[in-house]
């Protein structure tokens, strides 16, 4: 009886644990993603305290440095390419490849001569307001403890 018990209470613990997923093993946003093909510019990048302080966007260059950067998404290979072009930037072109998550996470990875299968690590952001001509892409960071969002404005071109 006490055996029954133990197996049992065992059992219920086991299976009610939720298990974690990653951004990257859950299902795709196929509509959404569609909604994001073509060729869109980032036209802000905003975070609190932004004029005082510096953010460095994907590991790349500082967050101001985006502005004016150009992005294709191509969804029926999930690939793409990233073109920073702002003046007081130094210039940088990549592909990328990316998706979108059913929990409206874009999910990316920066390819940089790289076949996507050997790089190994990525973004994860939000996305936020997608409508036909623009959508913001949402980065969480920590600023002085507390925790607040990177907002990429992105508009379509064409």
């Amino acid at each position: 009886m006490k055996k029954n018990i133990l197996v049992s209470l065992l059992s219920l613990l086991i299976f009610s644990c939720k298990s974690t997923t990653s951004a990257t093993a859950t299902k795709l946003d196929n509509k959404t993603e569609v909604g994001l093909k073509g060729d869109w510019k980032i036209s802000s990048v905003t975070y609190p305290g932004s004029d005082v302080i510096k953010v460095t966007s994907f590991d790349l260059a500082d967050s101001k440095c985006f502005i004016g950067s150009t992005w294709k998404f191509v969804s029926n290979n999930n690939k793409g390419q990233m073109t920073l072009s702002n003046p007081n930037c130094t210039s940088y072109s990549t592909p990328i490849t990316w998706f979108i998550n059913k929990e409206g996470q874009f999910v990316m990875k920066i390819l940089d001569e790289a076949k996507s299968k050997t790089v190994k690590s990525g973004y994860v952001l939000n996305i936020a307001n997608l409508t036909e001509n623009s959508f913001q892409l949402l980065e969480k960071i920590n600023i002085a403890g507390n925790t607040a969002n990177v907002v990429y404005q992105f508009e379509k071109l064409n």
